[in-house]
């Protein structure tokens, strides 16, 4: 799953086009490294997410889609933020 998929399905970013925003400006880090939108999330992936003035940093648990809004936060755990 992309990058800026993964963000909006796990709503960590509301929309799909801030999202690619967000990648596209550099302040999409994973595991350490800028990653662009298309960047192919993997489980275990740490993604650092400067947006605003609190970034976020969160490890990858799954990368399927999830069947509702309420199950979307078992996709990943918040390290730091």
């Amino acid at each position: 799953m992309r990058i800026d998929k993964y963000l909006k399905v796990s709503r960590l970013i509301k929309r799909r086009t801030v999202a690619n925003e967000v990648a596209d400006a550099g302040r999409i880090l994973v595991n350490g490294k800028p990653a662009k939108a298309s960047y192919a999330v993997k489980e275990g992936d740490v993604i650092e997410i400067t947006f605003g003035n609190k970034p976020i940093k969160v490890r990858v648990l799954s990368t399927l889609a999830p069947a509702g809004k309420d199950v979307a936060r078992e996709m990943y755990e918040v390290i730091e933020g």
